[in-house]
């Protein structure tokens, strides 16, 4: 495990604020996000204050703010750097 300063709860919050920052650009109402989105409109007010949510919610409302190859971005694996001048000469 990797220190971090960075808490999940910090980062729930930053994913809620980052929602509701492109729910308003796109000028869209709680109540429209949650047409769009089959999530209810009190599940994305509590997600917006709070940052509680499912993960299924949080995608549903992701892909009708954002793009979802963002997230499933995340959990492709990281390509393992180098780790001597020999590797890097056998990969050209």
């Amino acid at each position: 495990m990797r220190l971090s300063l960075l808490t999940a709860s910090d980062t729930q919050h930053d994913l809620a604020k980052a929602v509701r920052r492109r729910r308003r650009e796109l000028k869209l109402s709680r109540s429209a996000l949650a047409e769009r989105s089959g999530v209810p409109a009190p599940t994305i007010k509590r997600f917006e204050t709070t940052g509680q949510i499912s993960l299924r919610q949080f995608l549903l409302l992701w892909q009708c703010v954002d793009r979802l190859e963002r997230i499933a971005a995340l959990a492709a694996p990281t390509p393992e750097a180098p780790r001597s001048i020999e590797e890097v000469l056998r990969d050209e």
